[in-house]
């Protein structure tokens, strides 16, 4: 195991992208993203990404050089086209126009289409929080759930998030995937072999299993059974049928280099805490403060800034053979 700075780990990435026909700009994008999972505490969809992007990247699957183009349809509402490229350009766009106009409308929402994997969920809306903003994030991500009682997979893991500013303190986070564990976890297990636990998915033919290349080949069991299955359908509606972009049963895998662009969607909404009065953040934060005062109980985010806050000053900790591996694409 290495310890890395955020610096090296932004210079691997990009390096590895930029040798696979990436533009500097995307990948920088990608870098930043990618830190944010790590310092996370989320490496399944940190550096353990850097490979499979990089061979989308050099297919095509995935347009390195994408320009994404925002259109403003309505006041409050930000229609972004990614154009095939990775879902991060697409989302800086959404940062940095959502703070000012849910400010100015009360209540304002980006649409992002022809996307692509969207990393932690709960990185994106928290960043939207430290801008003073209340933030949902709804995703989707390629068939892997089937309907509740049904075989075929129609949903994605379809993770949602939510942040909220609470003042000078930091914002709480709430990030969840619609599967009982994310798929990169189970993609992270893969790579290095190991087994997953029972519960976590099903093989193709339906089966538990804890063999993680079997459960990615497979469904995943959905969080909370047919209420975590009816969740995935409000996210597939919200940030596929409503955006335009591909419903997960229509996406191609994340993982490879094969076949035509995900086209996968995103949908952020940011809210102005005073949009219905002064003392917003105040009445968030006082119910932040009975959770967090409850004995036993912790606020939700609190673990990753912690683990950010470690991370920070005294390195990454990185997967040496990982490193190495990225350090050799494209050379």
């Amino acid at each position: 195991m290495l310890t890395m700075t955020p610096e090296a780990i932004t210079e691997l990435v990009t390096g590895a992208l930029m040798r696979s026909r990436t533009s500097k700009e995307n990948a920088a994008s990608v870098a930043r993203a990618l830190l944010a999972a790590e310092l996370a505490g989320q490496n399944g969809h940190g550096l353990r990404r850097v490979e499979a992007y990089a061979a989308q990247a050099r297919t095509g699957k995935v347009d390195g050089f994408a320009v994404p183009k925002a259109e403003t349809t309505r006041p409050g509402a930000l229609a972004i086209d990614a154009g095939n490229g990775f879902a991060y350009p697409a989302m800086d766009l959404a940062l940095d126009w959502l703070p000012g106009a849910a400010q100015t409308q009360g209540i304002a929402i980006a649409g992002i289409r022809r996307s692509h994997h969207c990393g932690v969920a709960g990185v994106i809306v928290e960043a939207l929080a430290e801008r003073g903003v209340a933030a949902l994030m709804l995703a989707n991500s390629p068939a892997a759930m089937a309907p509740w009682g049904g075989r075929r997979p129609l949903f994605g893991t379809d993770p949602i998030a939510f942040a909220a500013p609470l003042g000078e303190g930091a914002p709480v986070v709430v990030d969840v995937s619609l599967s009982k564990v994310a798929r990169g976890k189970i993609m992270a297990a893969g790579q290095k072999g190991e087994p997953i636990p029972e519960g976590w998915a099903l093989d193709a033919d339906g089966q538990p299993t804890t063999d993680a290349k079997a459960a990615l080949a497979g469904t995943m069991i959905p969080l909370g059974d047919a209420k975590g299955t009816a969740l995935a359908l409000m996210v597939e509606l919200l940030c596929a049928g409503l955006t335009g972009a591909n419903y997960a049963w229509q996406a191609t895998s994340f993982f490879d280099g094969e076949g035509d662009p995900p086209g996968t969607g995103q949908a952020i909404i940011a809210i102005d805490p005073d949009a219905f009065g002064p003392g917003g953040e105040e009445r968030m934060k006082l119910m932040a403060d009975m959770v967090a005062g409850t004995e036993g109980a912790r606020l939700p985010g609190r673990r990753r800034q912690q683990i950010r806050a470690d991370y920070l000053e005294n390195g990454i900790p990185v997967d040496a053979g990982l490193a190495a591996s990225i350090r050799a694409i494209g050379t």
